[in-house]
């Protein structure tokens, strides 16, 4: 082989790389977004004209933003990825992630419960040019697929009984520890 084509040939394996660690990134942009109630961390996983299945939803990914933020700041939210799969194809991307999340909310006749979701964000991504990059890869169509759910009575105590000398408690955006860090060390908080 060439110095050209071994050349090439590690140029192609880097822009994967890359390519693979900027969908990891909006992936955990999106469950930031949801666990901290970071409106932009949560926009900036997906394209403006990106659809979600998610659930009872189905539409725009605007709307399901629109319809999560208001919920957001009524519980906790705990999101965790994991077992991630990502088969690149040129600026497309099929990509399986699997998530734990732990949820706080109330029934429908408003009664405290929380909530253990198993499950996979099956999406597809695309990479676009942007006017702050010059490649982005975001969610253009997600289906979240259900795998396990468990229902349980909410805590009734308070998180600062509950918690005790175990400080800091994560917070909302922009009061969590990772914002402040943020601003400590100058950079923006959300790609």
């Amino acid at each position: 082989m060439s110095s050209e084509a071994r050349l090439a040939q590690l140029e192609a394996r880097l822009q994967a790389l890359s390519d693979r660690e900027a969908i990891r990134e909006a992936l955990y942009s999106y469950c930031r977004g949801i666990d901290r109630g970071d409106e932009a961390a949560l926009r900036a996983a997906y394209w403006p004209d990106a659809t979600d299945r998610h659930g009872a939803y189905q539409g725009s990914a605007e709307g399901f933003i629109q319809a999560a933020l208001p919920q957001l700041a009524k519980g906790r939210y705990i999101h965790n990825i994991a077992n991630l799969s990502i088969h690149l194809n040129g600026d497309a991307a099929a990509v399986e992630a699997y998530f734990l999340a732990y949820q706080t909310d109330t029934d429908a006749v408003g009664a405290p419960r929380a909530t253990f979701l198993c499950g996979r964000y099956v999406d597809l991504f695309t990479c676009r040019a942007t006017t702050t990059a010059a490649r982005e890869w975001r969610v253009a169509k997600r289906v979240v697929v259900y795998d396990w759910q468990d229902i349980w009575a909410a805590p009734t105590q308070d998180e600062a009984a509950r918690f005790g000398r175990r400080l800091p408690i994560g917070a909302r955006a922009p009061d969590d520890p990772w914002y402040a860090l943020m601003r400590e060390v100058a950079m923006p908080a959300s790609p």
